[in-house]
């Protein structure tokens, strides 16, 4: 007969302010998994939608109401919310609420016929019946897009390598399914489906491979213990400490885009729905790089001397290739892919500035990037061409004289994401390189050399686009689709974030400096 010895049990203290929002994101995701399997089908959609509204709402009013007033170490320090994790949690139920918006249209229009062309009305036509189909079956989209935000929100804020990891899952997990939604229309997207659950195994498989060489390097998952065993372990178990390291840093840079993590990259882009592109993109990223932030500054930072020349590399590599891979797609969407892995290799270089104005510089960085591309993919969404998305770049062809409104927007943010004087994607660059060469680094000057050099090479792009909108003729067969409400809310309230971040970015560097201090 089995006994079972006594233990004692740690309980640990919970502080339900500080986690607060990110209970009411995953609460709105179990509503919505209530909600699909109980409401009648017709009303699903609507149902779904106000409640992923309302619960992305309450979390951010929670965040900066309740939140903000509980930093501090919570669940036995596997929850960390402090500066950087109010900032980047915020930013990010932001930018999640304006996906939900898209996704909310009827899933983008991914059947031809889910929309009309902008100015025209056809109620109880064939592609209102259409509409309503499409979104009576993808309804699901918006509790697994709750999902994803909750895990993100634990990615940026948590405090051990185990938490960290459950994160990465709920993050990851929700994802794979949205890049595959469009299966019924485009083969594309179950490639897309495929390949992103392949990426995010290899994700997974490092980083739980480096926590496991961690954890017995310095006997606990916890990054202030890791940093604090790194100036105190023994000799025998240093073996461990790098390989440790970088294995977990991989993990992470696969989620980021880095190169050469990245290689799949835009095949997800190109094949997900353009909706959920936009929202991978941003949101996917923001947390990643929230991420890899407090890996850097809070588990690690002891020992970057020994793996700082590793992550040089990796962003020199991010922001050359992608910078010149993008010159030779024909795609927009894939275009855009390459284009996030050059922001990404730019976004790295203030990362490894090792300074409190660097990672101010990322978290601004990131929200400024975030927005121009949820507003880009959204009205990438609404460009149609022979019946489903012109994502070829010549169907843009003459954009600019069919529909001046929609190609002015979207030339706005290609400007802006060329890093163009007084728009967000400027102020940004500089904010991410200043802190690189602002104490002589030679290897931090030399990225930033390398990034201005790139970021001239995707301007080329980005104005060629352009260009191609509204000096060239069109084929005649492009239309852009009216969207309802909500959709038109998403793309002008991104684009005027953008625009104010640009020519107004004091409160936002501000908020991000005042809140760039790590709890460690």
């Amino acid at each position: 007969m089995l006994s079972l010895a006594t233990a004692d049990f740690q309980q640990a203290d919970v502080d339900y302010g500080a986690i607060l929002p990110m209970l009411i994101v995953f609460g709105g995701a179990l509503i919505g998994v209530l909600v699909e399997g109980f409401a009648p089908r017709r009303a699903r959609h609507s149902i779904q939608t106000a409640v992923s509204v309302l619960a992305l709402a309450a979390a951010f009013f929670a965040l900066a109401v309740v939140a903000q007033g509980h930093q501090g170490k919570t669940l036995a320090g596997s929850v960390v919310l402090d500066g950087p994790a109010l900032f980047l949690q915020g930013a990010l139920l932001l930018m999640a609420l304006l996906s939900v918006l898209m996704m909310a249209e009827k899933f983008g229009g991914e059947t031809p016929d889910a929309f009309t062309p902008m100015g025209a009305t056809a109620p109880g036509s064939p592609q209102e019946a259409a509409a309503t189909r499409l979104g009576l079956v993808t309804s699901e989209v918006l509790p697994l897009t709750l999902f994803s935000v909750g895990g993100m929100m634990l990615f940026t804020a948590a405090g051990d390598l185990l938490t960290m990891f459950v994160a990465l899952e709920v993050l990851s997990l929700p994802l794979y399914i949205l890049s595959g939604l469009a299966r019924r229309r485009r083969l594309l997207s179950q490639e897309a489906s495929l390949k992103y659950f392949l990426l995010g195994s290899f994700s997974s498989a490092f980083f739980l491979f480096g926590a496991a060489l961690l954890y017995g390097y310095a006997g606990s998952v916890g990054f202030a213990e890791i940093n604090k065993a790194i100036t105190t372990a023994t000799p025998q178990l240093e073996n461990l400490l790098l390989p440790g390291i970088l294995f977990v840093l991989v993990g992470v840079l696969f989620k980021v885009g880095a190169v050469p993590f990245h290689s799949w990259t835009p095949d997800v882009y190109q094949g997900a729905p353009s909706p959920v592109t936009g929202f991978m993109a941003a949101c996917t990223k923001l947390a990643a790089f929230g991420a890899l932030l407090r890996l850097a500054y809070v588990a690690f930072d002891a020992d970057r001397w020994s793996w700082r020349p590793a992550l040089i590399a990796v962003a020199a590599l991010t922001m050359v290739l992608g910078a010149i891979l993008t010159v030779t797609q024909t795609d927009v969407k894939r275009l855009l892919a390459y284009s996030a892995i050059s922001h990404a290799g730019f976004i790295l270089v203030g990362v490894l500035s090792f300074d409190r104005m660097g990672v101010a510089g990322v978290m601004f960085y990131l929200v400024a990037y975030g927005f121009s591309t949820i507003a880009a993919f959204a009205i990438i969404s609404m460009v149609r061409a022979g019946g489903s998305e012109a994502t070829q770049l010549s169907q843009w062809a003459g954009l600019g004289k069919r529909e001046p409104f929609v190609a002015v927007l979207f030339a706005f943010l290609m400007m802006s994401m060329a890093g163009i004087p007084l728009t967000a994607g400027f102020t940004a660059k500089f904010a991410a390189f200043a802190p690189a060469v602002a104490h002589g680094d030679r290897a931090g000057a030399a990225l930033v050399i390398i990034g201005v050099l790139a970021s001239a090479v995707t301007a080329f792009v980005y104005f060629r686009v352009i260009v191609l909108m509204f000096f060239n003729d069109t084929d005649g067969d492009v239309s852009v689709l009216s969207p309802s409400i909500g959709m038109w809310t998403a793309i002008i309230l991104a684009t005027v974030v953008t625009i104010v971040l640009g020519v107004y970015p004091g409160p936002a560097l501000d908020a991000a400096d005042q809140l760039s201090q790590f709890l460690r």
